[in-house]
């Protein structure tokens, strides 16, 4: 996983010099400057490629993970002509290799991202067709003056694309590229490409499914739901470096942590997967991560951290994540400190359990879902935002310190199958067990997740654990100091013109405001603030609007139920 930053000119056309914070800059150099912004997300080289007289300048900032001795950016065509910049992981390389290879009689990627760039060169834009995986890439054809630019079907990889007073297109990892110079912005979204010349680029939709539209009936297959995911799991294990897992103690990633032990050992009997958990000091997700970590033999550490340390962070961590959600600041500034120590460990790749939630109805407030169909609805609008919240986040706080962050819950073929299955195998709170599985007097949150793993996974214990979100897992306490330090840096007075100073997402809470407040600072473009979503829960469900887990009724009254 990388950063991208390209500036593709309006007329295909030589740029002058520009000025920039007050100095002039030759395009080269203001590229180099602007990408620099995100030379977090690159920490082991970064490549420039010029094409001065089509106005087109490419930087990529790589973090080497696979093809670490070849696999540097950005990639040129062996005829010169076509260069790409792509940042992510392309999980069926290896497959796409071998065809082009039988087609050509002989080809050797330099690292996965390299098949866009052969594929380009026999499919066009239809290339989107044939790979998998999380990606957001960048190409110039010099031949035809043509920009593509895509992003994978969730938004796993972050993208941003702008445009200058000229009329020039910016595209970067992060938006803190764009701001400086570009007069309007905005997120790239999930599933899209845009293909042609400046000003008359087309927009493609690459991923378009059933799910999306219609309420599926699908009965679930418990078998092939657990096959399913140890696939994902295998496709995301294929990397150069030595990698790890988060492992909070809650269901989703105790599951990636026990199925990538799994698959290792078939290879190693021997092996024991590096794990992670932090949280405050006798914090509740502690005790079930340790409880895995001694069920799959792990070789487990904890982070225990103080509340002021992490508090420190605070406006760090909005710069770093280009958001002012509540629900996101919160659970960020455990994992930045996390994501730290991870990387000082050694280990450049990480597994985690992000999208869970999403496509299983894993979050508390689903409990209050009135029907099948809004549960489902529900469950699309989830997934179609989680490039705003849980993929946002997941993603740039571990590029912050350098780290890869890969998420097997969204293997695109596995949010496929997950999402045609029938709500009402998925909705929680029914009374009626799913056949073949536990029988708890009310069904669970990810029930079906959850019966589909019962044979020698987890602990019983965990794999029944409700689900606590992160910044709760960490430490009850953790919430509670957040808000109050937020809201002490803000006035009644003050809070009183939210409305007319924010008319754009209006905070709602003192917390919310003060975020805003250090968003503002760090990102005045006006554009940079349209480019947020608020995570909240359903409030015409009648659920409160603090998106703390704690904070719904079913928080406890569950784990009652399973006593």
């Amino acid at each position: 996983m990388c950063g991208i930053f390209a500036i593709f000119s309006k007329h295909g056309e030589p740029i002058g010099s520009q000025v920039l914070y007050g100095k002039e800059h030759s395009l080269r150099e203001m590229a180099y400057r602007q990408s620099g912004k995100q030379r977090h997300r690159g920490p082991d080289s970064t490549g420039v490629h010029i094409i001065p007289e089509d106005g087109v300048a490419m930087v990529h900032e790589r973090l080497r993970i696979v093809g670490v001795e070849r696999g540097d950016q950005p990639f040129v065509s062996n005829d010169g002509n076509v260069v790409l910049v792509a940042n992510g992981e392309i999980y069926n390389y290896l497959e796409l290799s071998a065809a082009i290879k039988k087609q050509r009689g002989a080809y050797e990627p330099k690292s996965d991202c390299h098949v866009i760039l052969e594929l380009y060169q026999d499919y066009g834009e239809e290339l989107l067709k044939h790979i998998k995986g999380m990606f957001a890439f960048a190409l110039y054809d010099r031949r035809t003056k043509q920009v593509l630019v895509a992003r994978d079907p969730f938004g796993i990889i972050p993208m941003y694309i702008g445009e200058d007073a000229a009329g020039n297109v910016w595209v970067a990892s992060e938006m803190k590229c764009l701001v400086d110079a570009c007069i309007n912005v905005e997120t790239f979204p999930p599933g899209e490409a845009r293909f042609g010349r400046v000003g008359e680029m087309q927009t493609i939709r690459h991923f378009e499914q059933s799910w999306i539209k219609e309420v599926p009936t699908k009965p679930c297959d418990l078998e092939l739901l657990r096959s399913s995911l140890e696939s994902a799991v295998r496709t995301h294990l294929h990397c150069d470096v030595n990698f790890g897992a988060l492992l909070s103690g809650g269901v989703d990633s105790s599951l990636i942590a026990a199925i990538a032990t799994k698959i290792m050992l078939e290879k190693d009997p021997d092996y024991r997967l590096k794990t992670f958990s932090v949280g405050l000091r006798d914090a509740p997700d502690f005790k079930a991560a340790s409880r895995v970590a001694k069920y799959i033999r792990s070789d487990h550490k904890e982070l225990v951290f103080e509340i002021p340390d992490a508090l420190d962070g605070i406006r760090d961590i909005i710069y770093h994540l280009e958001t002012y959600d509540v629900t996101t600041v919160r659970c960020s500034l455990p994992m930045l400190l996390l994501a730290r120590y991870i990387k000082s460990t050694g280990i450049k790749m990480i597994l985690s359990g992000e999208g869970a939630d999403e496509i299983f109805g894993g979050y508390l407030y689903f409990h209050k879902a009135p029907n099948y169909e809004q549960f489902h609805q529900e469950l699309v609008k989830r997934v179609q935002q989680l490039h705003h919240s849980d993929c946002l986040r997941a993603n740039k706080v571990a590029m912050a310190k350098g780290v890869e962050l890969r998420v097997p819950f969204l293997d695109t073929d596995f949010v496929n199958h997950v999402m045609q299955i029938r709500p009402e195998d998925k909705i929680p709170g029914q009374l009626n067990a799913f056949p073949g599985a536990l029988e708890p007097l009310r069904r669970m949150e990810k029930y079906v997740l959850r019966a589909a793993f019962t044979k020698n996974y987890l602990p019983d214990d965990v794999l029944w654990r409700q689900k606590e979100q992160f910044s709760d897992g960490v430490g009850y306490n953790w919430i509670d100091s957040i808000r109050r330090v937020a809201t002490s840096h803000v006035s009644d007075e003050d809070f009183g013109q939210s409305s007319r100073r924010f008319p754009i997402n209006t905070p709602t809470t003192k917390e919310a405001f003060y975020y805003r407040c250090i968003f503002e600072e760090l990102f005045p473009l006006e554009s940079a603030a349209r480019t947020v979503i608020r995570w909240v829960p359903r409030l015409d469900w009648g659920c409160p609007e603090d998106p703390s887990g704690r904070a719904q009724a079913v928080h406890q009254s569950l784990k009652t139920d399973l006593a």
